[in-house]
């Protein structure tokens, strides 16, 4: 969240901020609960130094005057009262906080939505094919390896069923991803796919994206959308000793989200689904430090795309195409030559000090030094099952198998998906 001090002492700069974004949240209605709030303080606080100052008056007066010991009454009523107001003043500014978005950096482009996204970048040449490439719902059918009859009569729409070779393929490409980014620096963990309520205000996934989350009927459990949210939630509450930083972590987890927002896209193949695997990078670092963290970031799950052969584009987002929590974005897209697009599999995202402020993670510099706010980075590197997509299309061969990239031969014990 934003810090109450920045909106208070610049709300223009906050204004500015949303306007970049086309997001229409208001700040009057926080100014005008901020002036309420100071005011009610001021009050009580004026109201106790009258009561503290009139104890001190009746402890050395016997017998007590009993007009004084009636109006103690109502002051000490109306402190009560104040205190009550304060209170609902501030949970009304707080729940009013949590709704605005992050401030984008300068170096993020102007532009209301997608069509306004920078290509910074290529790597790789598209493979030229000498026969008509298929799309991977026909590859993963034809070779037995997607079962989307099944999936979906278990589950409905949007599911499918890896079977054979392609669940193998999956499973690879996980451990692979996992296994290089371990060596790059970062350090495994495997947290809870359930997590309470605080833990996604916590992370920026609520208020604002409610809809699109599954939770428990009866219980505070939510299912986690993407492994930023526990890791973030690691951390929350705590103040991260002096030498802690930076912390690099890398997650492995399904995903679970409604899709409300994508109604009516990418309905065919395994494109988009309510539940995904994906591997996760999330770095903790100084403020002063973040910017040149995103770069490393998204070198980091470059070097997936890299290390399978797969053309890609990195692609700058705008202001107005920034996620909520984010204040500068770069999308890693991989080339799908059966489905002739660029799929994103990477979104790599400075959030600067949102997610710190939100979750309360704060760190000191030295044993002795304030507390500070840390800076939080996230990215996927990278999400399934749009870099099986990718693998599957870019590696047909014309007589329907698949070959499939060298750095996952070990891992599978297979260079070739044939029917």
């Amino acid at each position: 969240m934003l810090a109450l001090e920045l909106i208070r002492k610049d709300p223009d700069l906050v204004r500015r901020a949303l306007a970049r974004r086309h997001d229409d949240t208001p700040l009057e209605t926080i100014l005008e609960l901020d002036v309420r709030r100071r005011a009610l303080l001021t009050e009580a606080e004026q109201l106790r130094a009258q009561r503290n100052e009139t104890s001190k008056r009746l402890a050395r007066t016997d017998p007590k005057p009993p007009d004084v010991i009636a109006e103690m009454r109502r002051v000490g009523d109306r402190i009560k009262g104040l205190e009550a107001e304060i209170a609902e003043v501030q949970q009304r500014m707080d729940q009013d906080l949590l709704r605005i978005p992050n401030v984008p950096r300068d170096t993020v482009p102007d532009g209301a939505d997608e069509s306004s996204n920078v290509v910074v970048r290529e790597w790789g040449q598209r493979r030229e094919f000498d026969f008509r490439p298929l799309e991977h719902w026909e590859l993963g059918a034809n070779l037995g390896i997607i079962d989307f009859e099944r999936g979906q009569k278990i589950s409905g729409s949007r599911f499918y069923v890896l079977r054979g070779a392609g669940a193998k393929l999956q499973r690879a490409l996980i451990q692979w991803m996992l296994d290089l980014h371990v060596r790059r620096g970062y350090q495994e963990v495997y947290p809870p796919f359930m997590v309470r309520e605080q833990v996604l205000y916590g992370s920026g996934q609520l208020p604002k994206f409610a809809e699109n989350l599954y939770r428990d009927a009866e219980e505070d459990y939510w299912l986690i959308p993407t492994a930023e949210v526990p890791i973030t939630g690691l951390y929350a509450g705590e103040i991260l000793p002096a030498g802690t930083l930076p912390i690099n972590h890398v997650a492995s987890t399904p995903c679970f989200r409604r899709e409300k927002m994508s109604a009516g896209k990418d309905v065919r193949g395994i494109k988009r689904g309510h539940q995904f695997d994906k591997v996760e990078l999330y770095k903790i670092v100084e403020p002063e430090r973040s910017d040149a963290e995103l770069q490393t970031l998204l070198a980091d799950a470059e070097s997936v795309a890299q290390g399978l052969g797969l053309p890609y584009r990195v692609v700058q987002l705008c202001a107005g195409d920034l996620g909520f929590a984010a204040a500068e974005s770069y999308d890693i897209e991989v080339w799908s030559a059966g489905c002739e697009e660029w799929l994103e599999v990477s979104s790599c995202s400075n959030c600067a000090d949102f997610q710190g402020r939100r979750a309360n993670i704060r760190f000191r510099r030295t044993q002795d030094a304030r507390p500070e706010f840390v800076h939080t980075l996230n990215g996927s590197g990278l999400a399934l099952p749009r870099v099986m997509i990718a693998v599957l299309e870019n590696g047909q061969q014309a007589d329907g198998s698949i070959v499939i990239p060298e750095a996952l031969h070990s891992y599978t014990g297979f260079e070739r998906i044939s029917a």
